[in-house]
């Protein structure tokens, strides 16, 4: 097969993996900077230039768009697809992940246990959102990532300032969630690596400090945990929910069972080195099987 992955380069340790496991099976893999990439928007013709080339003949592409990169990334993944080239996540999937207004709403409505969310524009409203989701809050912009973009206030008086500093330096109107604190999992939260219809690897993430945040990103210190059926179901669910076959879902254990706090649509492979499982060759092969059989369909079909 002749894969590409679309990221930031070759140095990224994910891409590294991918290329490895991929190579170590016989593929032919091309690493793309797809935000050095241009496209082509021609009635006939969709096509993408790289470094002065046209892309083509690819069996598979493996997006890893980064969240800063998201509406460009998810451009260049959308015109591969209309090239009809299977892609391990779909366009629309990684842009819903990206707004966690939208994902919880695909949550709520699939049915998926998740913290309290309450969301608002006027700040004249704490008095009565705080009633409704009680002391302490999390808030958090809506694009946030790896921890950034969130915070925890523990009075009224903290959570109306904490709303209007969003506000004031939010001119790009991104939403803003105030999300129930789940204190019996302060500074812990679980990661599930989805890949398909399986969870291939599971890690616990705690914060080694006061922060509330527990992202490795932030100094968290993962370790390997095995999931109950219940959190590997939920987990499934959401990843599926959001139409990602390739997720890393974030959970937390409160008093009233597993929740979701988040899926992630380009999660790190820092959970190989953490639980020593290895989640490169288990995507690979997930592209191997379902591109292999979409593209002999499509034979088929010709």
């Amino acid at each position: 097969m002749k894969i590409a992955i679309l990221s930031n380069g070759n140095a990224n340790y994910s891409t590294k993996r991918l290329v490895e496991e991929a190579e170590k099976r016989g593929h032919k893999v091309t690493v793309i900077k797809y935000k050095n990439c241009y496209i082509s928007l021609d009635e006939k013709h969709p096509n993408i230039y790289y470094k002065g080339d046209k892309l083509s003949g690819f069996d598979a592409i493996i997006p890893r768009i980064s969240n800063s990169m998201t509406k460009y990334g998810c451009a260049i993944v959308r015109q591969f697809e209309m090239q009809g080239i299977w892609t391990a996540s779909s366009s629309i999937a990684i842009t819903r992940a990206r707004d966690k207004l939208r994902s919880q709403q695909i949550l709520t409505k699939a049915g998926v246990d998740t913290p309290k969310t309450l969301v608002s524009r006027n700040t004249a409203d704490i008095d009565d959102l705080l009633e409704q989701i009680g002391l302490p809050v999390i808030i958090k912009l809506a694009t946030g990532t790896h921890g950034n973009g969130v915070v925890l206030a523990d009075t009224k008086k903290a959570a109306k300032s904490a709303l209007q500093a969003f506000y004031l330096y939010n001119e790009d109107g991104t939403n803003i969630l105030l999300q129930e604190y789940v204190k019996e999992s302060a500074g812990t939260d679980i990661r599930a690596f989805v890949v398909g219809s399986r969870v291939v690897a599971s890690m616990q993430r705690q914060s080694l400090d006061d922060d509330f945040r527990s992202n490795l990103h932030k100094g968290g210190l993962g370790t390997s945990i095995k999931l109950t059926d219940e959190e590997k179901k939920l987990a499934l669910r959401a990843a599926k929910a959001m139409g990602l076959h390739i997720a890393g879902v974030d959970l937390m254990r409160s008093d009233k069972g597993p929740v979701v706090l988040e899926v992630n649509a380009s999660p790190g492979f820092g959970i190989e080195r953490v639980t020593g499982r290895d989640v490169a060759s288990k995507i690979i092969e997930y592209v191997e099987h379902n591109a292999t059989r979409r593209n002999s369909k499509d034979r088929v079909g010709a």
